[in-house]
């Protein structure tokens, strides 16, 4: 327990130190979270040992030369205690400067606790902290004690000798000339360009400020029960209820918890005994802490504690390091237990977490060996045999042999491919090509412009840069998470769906002020949507359902018909096809709202561009090679992206659309003949002018008085438009009467926006990042100022035009909770994203309600 006395006065008013009371002026922003967690700890009455505390103010003085009262602080502690310092950064996962202990320990300390705990265990106390004195305080070379041998005198006599040669000096005996070393080196150490970089990856600003704490240190010497260790009541790994620590007795050092073993909760010490069996009053003791610090802290901490003659002494307490899924589990049950609101748990769990609970992850214990690195494109990991083509994929998947496809780049040709492999590999593309959209769609792992390893296709082979080879057939290991690619099969940990997870899904929706809808494309998204809670389905893009085989040869069939009636007799084939696909994705999503996009690609991605294929089509159509050949090289666009394809196709060749409009009405009649509520958008794709959607809604329309007229039913569906060009969000007040609802497809739109092809950017897009053209990758996280202002530029002349009309986002970006605050204050009603990708967006769009609501 701590009580003031005249020198406590006096050190409470010193601008340099505070001593940690319970009315002392300490708060995290100034003085940091260790600082102000002991202090509500003194507040608790815990039997906290006495401790001074530096403000960020102080510690920064000290880095830049500047010279606190050290005596003022050595003078709170009794004479002959050891000190240890400790970094108190605003935010722990910030990090800092290593914990250094042991300070004042030297000669005359040794002499003495080499009478209590025996020479060498004393001689084994001493060694530890010269070495560690000397490598990160004196920041001499770690080498200079690696020909130290044995335990005991000997070994201090030679790290003495050892650090005495190589600093040139005498070891320090004072404890306040240790201390201001230690303090010094800490201080300065925070302000290096690593520590500087490392916590700003953390999400520190760059001005971060360090606080430290300097405390005495308990080392339990007596003759009684005596040892140190760390204590919590859950699992770091899954957030279930379980003592667990660590126990170490007195013979081993409370120097053996700190750095990598302290991560290491063993419920026995080395004896074999637990520390419930070994202490049980002390056990019972901790028990009684730590649920007090839960409830009065409202967190699970981990306590760090020291035991002196049975006496349990409380040195610190810091919040339970925690899985993925250890956070979601521990932030629902403290609000069940009406520790925290359920508004706090979901601020306690960051939406990128969610994404290592929806997938398989690499297990973080085994060594990685890294032979390439790409472009983290859709999380998760997988494992499998490497395979060269979409062929060779799906035969794989029949016989039952996990694979990997490698591709240089995957086209709509891929698709199948893609769905029957565990993970995409490709040489070239960035965050919105086409195997990172679809790889997000299915929840594929995916890792993509891998661009420092050389693919070989036609000798299907990957070289990595250190020059070892792999081809057809060998293992590999793809981590879409962090972009890595690893030689071998790699161990996974499966995704954590629980029920925690589900709860805090729930409480999200309840507090979202903005619906989050999913991007579908066949009844295995839909369906992947549902169960993630999705309000609907966003963004259908229907072309992909024409790319199954059975589909494939009708849909060439009709690119080859010369006429109109040509084109439209092929496509009754299909209509069949496209109503079932539609049927299924209405019944799955049961009354939520369906917005299907009409058909988009360019013709030519159809047809096969290699000579073997180009022989299957003359063969299935009955034609000669030759005009094949000739038919797809006339087909053959400059820029296919921005040529016949959208709503220009629409107009060119309108057979396409009605169809598609057709199997869309019969299959809203098909399931609403069954009582199921039917909610029908279609979407019109790459509109730049309001004339294209005047011609495109006649057709639609007729057609839909047509299915009116034969089924003798009337139903309502909604027409809108893709804003994927800037000229249409620039004329979106002429287009906005025409419809009923204006989606922005942010992939594009920033295509177009910056004249940069998302296939190829991924090249030169981490130059540009560390460079400082760009802040970030604009096809990652939404361009606020260029594709923002067209996206808010849009939406108000929208809305002037049309006050009712729907305002959304359909790109990739709609998963990104940065997107997401803008799309939300610029009024959209809701955005759409990767399946997978919902819960991260649910939970962001909660917490930016919640920060609202606060604010």
């Amino acid at each position: 327990m701590l009580h003031l006395k005249a020198k406590d006065a006096a050190v409470q008013n010193n601008p340099d130190t505070t001593l940690v009371t319970q009315t002392a002026p300490i708060a995290t922003a100034t003085h940091g979270g260790r600082a102000k967690c002991l202090q509500r700890l003194v507040r608790l009455d815990l039997p906290v040992p006495r401790t001074v505390a530096l403000s960020f103010a102080t510690v920064e003085n000290i880095a830049n030369g500047g010279l606190p009262d050290f005596s003022a602080i050595v003078e709170q502690f009794p004479k002959n205690a050891l000190l240890c310092v400790r970094p108190s950064s605003q935010d722990p996962d910030w990090g800092g400067p290593g914990a250094v202990l042991n300070i004042g320990m030297n000669d005359e300390r040794f002499d003495s606790y080499r009478e209590m705990m025996g020479e060498d265990a004393a001689a084994a106390l001493y060694t530890r902290f010269i070495q560690s004195y000397a490598i990160n305080v004196a920041r001499l070379d770690p080498d200079m004690f690696d020909h130290i041998e044995g335990e005991g005198r000997a070994a201090l006599d030679e790290t003495i000798v050892a650090y005495e040669e190589e600093a040139d000096e005498k070891f320090p005996q004072s404890r306040r000339v240790q201390l201001a070393a230690v303090l010094r080196s800490m201080a300065r150490a925070w302000n290096g360009t690593s520590a500087r970089l490392l916590r700003q990856a953390k999400g520190a600003p760059a001005d971060a400020g360090l606080g430290l704490v300097v405390q005495q240190m308990i080392f339990g010497l007596g003759q009684g029960q005596c040892g140190s260790g760390v204590f919590q009541l859950v699992s770091s790994e899954t957030g279930a209820p379980q003592v667990t620590g660590r126990y170490l007795s007195q013979s081993q050092g409370r120097d053996a918890l700190e750095g990598d073993s302290a991560a290491l909760y063993l419920t026995r010490d080395p004896r074999g005994r637990s520390l419930e069996e070994e202490l049980p009053e002390a056990f019972e003791t901790l028990k009684t802490y730590a649920s007090l610090m839960r409830d009065r802290l409202r967190a699970e901490m981990q306590v760090e504690f020291a035991i002196d003659e049975g006496v349990v002494h409380i040195l610190d307490g810091v919040r339970v390091a925690r899985s993925s899924r250890a956070a979601v589990r521990i932030a629902v049950t403290l609000a069940q237990d009406g520790v925290i609101s359920r508004e706090e748990a979901l601020m306690r769990v960051q939406p990128r977490l969610l994404t290592e609970l929806l997938h398989r992850q690499i297990d973080p214990s085994v060594r990685r060996d890294v032979v390439g690195k790409g472009i983290a494109a859709s999380p998760g990991a997988a494992t499998g045999r490497l395979v060269f083509d979409s062929a060779e994929a799906q035969a794989s998947a029949a016989r039952g042999e996990p694979c990997i496809l490698v591709r240089r780049e995957t086209s709509s040709e891929d698709v199948r491919g893609m769905h029957a492999a565990n993970a995409v590999l490709t040489e070239r593309g960035g965050i919105t090509s086409h195997a990172a959209v679809i790889g997000r769609g299915i929840g594929l792992p995916c890792v993509v412009g891998a661009s420092s390893m050389v693919f070989n296709q036609r000798d299907k082979t990957i070289t990595a840069k250190d020059g070892r080879v792999f081809g057809a057939g060998d293992e590999m290991t793809v981590d879409g998470s962090t972009g890595q690619i690893l030689a071998g099969a790699a161990t996974l940990r499966e995704a954590a769906l629980d029920e925690y997870f589900q709860t805090l899904m729930a409480w999200a929706t309840d507090s979202a002020d903005i619906m989050v809808r999913a991007n579908a494309d066949t009844p295995q998204d839909a369906q992947t949507a549902r169960n993630f809670n999705a309000e609907g389905i966003g963004l259908c893009r229907t072309e992909h359902m024409f790319f199954e085989r059975g589909r494939l040869t009708v849909m060439r069939e009709m690119i080859f018909a010369d006429t109109s009636d040509g084109r439209r007799a092929v496509l009754e084939r299909l209509l069949p096809m496209q109503r079932d696909d539609f049927t299924q994705l209405f019944r799955i999503m049961q009354g939520q709202p369906v917005c299907i996009r009409l058909f988009d690609p360019p013709l030519h991605e159809f047809l096969p561009m290699d000579a073997s294929g180009q022989r299957e089509l003359a063969e299935a159509l009955d034609l000669p090679r030759s005009d094949v050949t000739r038919r797809i090289e006339a087909m053959r666009e400059y820029n296919p992206m921005l040529g016949l394809r959208g709503v220009r196709l629409g107009i060119t060749v309108p057979e396409i659309y009605e169809m598609q409009a057709r199997a869309i009405f019969e299959a809203i009649v098909d399931v609403g003949a069954s009582g199921e509520e039917v909610l029908a958008e279609i979407m019109i794709p790459l509109v730049s002018a309001r004339r294209e959607v005047e011609i495109v809604k006649a057709s639609i329309d007729a057609v839909a008085h047509a299915v009116r007229q034969e089924r003798g039913v009337d139903f309502k569906y909604r027409l809108g438009v893709m804003v994927e060009t800037p000229r249409a969000a620039l004329r979106a007040g002429e287009i906005a009467p025409q419809c009923e609802f204006l989606s922005f497809g942010t992939n594009d739109l920033t295509q177009m926006t910056y004249g940069l092809s998302r296939d190829d950017a991924g090249r030169f897009m981490s130059d540009y990042v560390q460079q400082g053209v760009f802040d970030e990758d604009p096809f990652h996280t939404l361009d606020h100022d260029g594709v923002g202002e067209l996206l808010t530029l849009g939406a108000e002349r929208g809305r002037a035009a049309q006050p009712g009309i729907t305002l959304s986002v359909c790109g990739e970006h709609g998963g990104n909770p940065e997107s997401i605050a803008f799309c939300r204050a610029a009024g959209f009603d809701y955005v759409s994203c990767s399946p997978f990708r919902v819960p991260v967006a649910r939970l962001a769009a909660a917490q930016l309600a919640i920060i609202d609501k606060i604010q």
